[in-house]
């Protein structure tokens, strides 16, 4: 697998070459629902789902609700924190409008009941943050579920780093944005 370095940051070369744009009419919003677990999760963000406004849980569908309550917001496995999923498929925060699922911490965030929007690797996904060396290094999964999302991505020629460039300014950065954009676009000239 070929790397790039971007600062301190390790990067797969597909990440920088793929194309990407979500399409909710046609995965319904499958990576919510998909899986054996939720959302990984950092520290911080484990610790500001422990206090959730009454306005954010009445947004859940009672199934999610009612595991939420007993079983709290967050699993840990392997020593790591993701969001609790309902009997290991769905996100304990989804939330079915028209047939499409959402994230109730999404919509909370956009609606101001909530001061932080949904955790990063959320944000970044079908980018998966892993370490490698000790540095952060940045890997591209490619599921069957956003079969839809690489086609209306080239179609339209959106690249997924810029499809998910806000979350990766959010934890980079606009200093390491613009230093990728500037190796993305050298490198494409070549």
């Amino acid at each position: 697998m070929s790397l790039v370095s971007i600062g301190s940051v390790l990067i797969e070369k597909d990440v920088l070459k793929a194309y990407f744009s979500c399409d909710l009419h046609e995965c319904r919003g499958a990576c919510c629902i998909e899986g054996e677990l939720g959302a990984p999760l950092s520290p911080a963000e484990a610790l500001r789902l422990q206090e959730l406004p009454e306005e954010l849980l009445k947004m859940l569908p009672e199934k999610g609700l009612r595991y939420l309550r007993r079983h709290g917001p967050v699993e840990v496995y392997q020593g790591v924190q993701y969001t609790r999923t309902v009997e290991n498929k769905e996100c304990v925060f989804t939330v079915v409008r028209d047939g499409i699922t959402f994230c109730a911490i999404e919509i909370a965030c956009r609606e101001g009941i909530l001061g932080f929007d949904k955790p990063i690797s959320c944000r970044l996904f079908p980018i998966r943050v892993r370490k490698k060396f000790g540095l952060d290094y940045l890997v591209y999964e490619q599921h069957s579920m956003c079969r839809a999302a690489r086609k209306a991505g080239g179609e339209c020629k959106v690249q997924l780093i810029d499809y998910v460039s806000s979350a990766l300014e959010s934890l980079y950065g606009p200093d390491w944005i613009a230093d990728l954009k500037v190796y993305v676009d050298a490198s494409s000239s070549l």
